[in-house]
């Protein structure tokens, strides 16, 4: 994969993260941070299982998982709830 697919694949799961945690919008370079973390968390977790993504929305999924596991760890870790609702 190249770096700009990684990056990009970075941001928008870090994207989805934030919306399936709740967390709110985190910025771009966070989302691409949690991203890109989350992809390693993900790819990590699946290799285990026997699982390698193989196109763009496999990569897709692994990240957004992984970078879901990250923020439900750090809103842990924090002692904050997982569904607060910004307003």
């Amino acid at each position: 994969m190249s770096w700009l697919a990684f990056i990009l694949v970075g941001l928008i799961a870090g994207w989805l993260a934030g919306l399936i945690t709740q967390a709110g919008g985190l910025g771009c370079l966070l989302d691409i941070v949690v991203g890109i973390i989350g992809a390693v968390i993900g790819s990590y977790l699946f290799s285990l299982i026997g699982v390698r993504p193989a196109s763009f929305l496999g990569w897709l999924g692994t990240a957004t998982v992984g970078a879901v596991l990250l923020l439900l760890v750090i809103n842990a870790i924090a002692g904050r709830p997982v569904n607060r609702r910004r307003r």
